[in-house]
């Protein structure tokens, strides 16, 4: 039997009076890799946001790995989809990953964080320009970098909002192409659905609800044609 990592039961969220997402349930397992779609506007961060414990559920509950977000904050690396760094602070990529080992009460980084965190970056293919500055980096570099940062942790979740926003298509499929091979559970939001949907292991599609899939039998090898509309056509047929 697989191990729950993520479990959502009668979930609802609203903000004053609208709800931007009811009626939710759903459970995530351990190692699995779930790519999040859907409209702009449709609850896909907010659900994020209630993962992470950053927003509290109207009704129902999630836990992670049988805790409440608020208390599972150390199972879980987050990237989010503005990282809101000022490329002008000459900040080298070591010390962007090593954030990921700050704790509450630690004001120092020791041996052990330091290696942890060149142990990240060499995941990630990234450890040679470890004291380079961020504002030298391509953008897919830097992405690469905040994946570090987010791993750094050492967590069991790792959870990416537009981990490609403003990157090349070949910065892209190296993006996901590492996300495929590391090993922990994976939620990933992203638009750029033909290179996301290679290798997922289920697609959840949320506009204000939540649908599962586990197998849309959509063409996505590169000489097929696919584009978004063709999948949420899919979505919505498997759904009328």
């Amino acid at each position: 039997m697989q191990n729950i990592a993520i479990s959502v039961r009668d979930l609802y969220f609203k903000y004053e009076k609208e709800y931007i997402l009811e009626d939710i349930n759903v459970d995530i397992y351990e190692n699995e890799y779930v790519a999040i779609i859907g409209p702009n506007g449709g609850g896909k961060t907010t659900f994020i946001k209630l993962i992470l414990g950053l927003l509290k559920p109207t009704k129902g509950e999630i836990r992670i790995y049988g805790k409440p977000p608020r208390l599972a904050s150390t199972l879980i690396g987050y990237t989010p989809q503005n990282t809101n760094f000022n490329l002008d602070f000459p900040l080298r990529v070591i010390d962007i990953v090593l954030q990921g080992r700050i704790k509450k009460s630690k004001f120092y980084f020791s041996k052990e964080d330091r290696k942890v965190a060149l142990e990240k970056l060499e995941l990630v293919g990234m450890k040679e320009l470890a004291h380079k500055k961020l504002k030298d980096l391509s953008g897919g570099q830097r992405q690469r970098v905040f994946i570090a940062r987010a791993l750094a942790c050492e967590p069991k979740i790792l959870i990416l909002d537009e981990p490609t926003a403003a990157v090349d298509i070949e910065g892209q499929k190296s993006i996901y192409k590492l996300l495929r091979e590391l090993k922990l559970t994976k939620l990933v939001i992203s638009h750029d659905i033909k290179i996301l949907l290679e290798g997922v292991n289920r697609v959840a599609y949320i506009n204000r609800r939540l649908y599962m899939h586990d197998n849309l039998n959509l063409d996505i090898t590169p000489q097929g044609h696919f584009c978004e509309i063709e999948l949420l056509n899919a979505i919505r047929c498997d759904h009328e």
